[in-house]
């Protein structure tokens, strides 16, 4: 059996290894390393790919949420909302900006940000929300959208999990994650379901004036060269990154297909036993999986990693401590109980390997090792 990885980006690359070879091998030929052709190229097929009018390039996923606050002329003091149970990056770029971060709990069956909590938590100083779509499936946002408008506020996805993932309204009509905001952002970090091979993000807009404003924003805030109309930052998507994120672009369903037959698989095996609980399928979203995230429950969840890891079977615990019990982002509003779905499943989820190549000789193994280890 060939060891088994969280994410096994070398097996992947072996299965497209003339198409990526060729790519990389073109931007080297051309020596047109930072804005290349194949960076407005990759754009203009993602756009194709989510239906969003617009998509920027960026250097990074963290970056393009920064930038999409900035293009939405967010001042010092006015709130964001965000979920407490995320990666840090949603704070950060609020804190760094000025701004004020807003934190509130998720819901236990999708571990997305809490719709009733947002509402809850809207002030007069409030002025965007961002939803993170969590592990591989859509937050809720038709009734965040809904809140956003009787608001006056503004939407920022955060998308970097969910690539791909649609999103169901109540009449019907199917929308991709990052496409329903004001902005959706994205990270194309190469752990992700579609993954350069360093740093990469994206933003996308169905706003004309928008588009313009984060494409000023991400090049030094110039419209013509040496002519800075706004603040800005240096944030720009690599060639050889969008040559190979263009590359592996038109495999994404196929990866998205292969990460949802591994989450059938676990789900099979594990459906009946009382200590773990399997992801939930929201019935709004589709669920790409960027993450198979258990809830360990009945058993030890620390435990039951250092089983996992003495039997080769590499689990990860995301995320460990919420945003607000975080030392950074201590906060005299907050304090340890004020979430308590964020602290509980802080306490027991347990991810899963989750790629494009598990085998069923490897997802056999793995189900093994997990219910032996929450036995034991």
């Amino acid at each position: 059996m060939t060891a088994i990885q969280m994410v096994d980006l070398q097996r992947q690359y072996r299965r497209i290894k003339p198409e990526l070879d060729a790519a990389i091998q073109a931007v080297i030929d051309s020596a047109a390393f930072v804005k290349g052709a194949q960076v407005e190229q990759f754009a203009r097929h993602l756009e194709s790919y989510t239906g969003a009018k617009h998509v920027i390039p960026v250097a990074n996923g963290t970056e393009a949420l920064q930038i999409a606050l900035m293009a939405l002329g967010l001042r010092p003091g006015d709130e964001v909302i965000t979920p407490t149970f995320t990666f840090i990056a949603t704070a950060e770029v609020v804190a760094l900006l000025g701004l004020t971060p807003v934190v509130v709990d998720v819901e236990w069956g999708t571990m997305n940000m809490s719709v009733e909590a947002v509402r809850k938590a809207i002030t007069p100083r409030t002025k965007a929300i961002v939803p993170v779509h969590l592990f591989g499936q859509c937050a809720d946002i038709e009734p965040l959208l809904r809140i956003a408008k009787e608001k006056n506020l503004y939407v920022v996805e955060d998308t970097a999990q969910a690539i791909g993932a649609r999103y169901t309204f109540s009449d019907g009509r199917t929308t991709q994650a990052g496409t329903m905001g004001d902005i959706g952002c994205t990270s194309f970090f190469p752990s992700k379901n579609l993954g350069c091979y360093g740093d990469g993000g994206a933003l996308m807009t169905n706003d004309d004036e928008l588009a313009q404003k984060i494409r000023v924003i991400a090049n030094h805030g110039m419209t013509v060269r040496y002519h800075h109309d706004m603040i800005g930052v240096n944030s720009r998507l690599d060639t050889i990154q969008a040559a190979v994120l263009d590359t592996k672009l038109p495999h994404l369903d196929e990866y998205t297909a292969a990460r949802q037959r591994a989450a059938a698989y676990y789900d099979r095996v594990f459906a009946g036993c009382d200590k773990i609980i399997v992801p939930e399928r929201a019935a709004y979203s589709t669920h790409v999986f960027h993450q198979y995230t258990l809830r360990i429950v009945g058993a030890d969840r620390n435990a039951v990693r250092e089983r996992l890891t003495a039997a080769g079977v590499p689990a990860m615990i995301y995320y460990p401590i919420p945003l607000h019990m975080q030392k950074a982002y201590q906060d005299s509003r907050y304090k340890q109980g004020d979430f308590p779905v964020a602290e509980r499943l802080a306490a027991c989820v347990l991810s899963l390997p989750m790629h494009t190549e598990l085998d069923d000789e490897q997802l056999e193994y793995i189900t093994e090792q997990v219910l032996n280890a929450v036995k034991s």
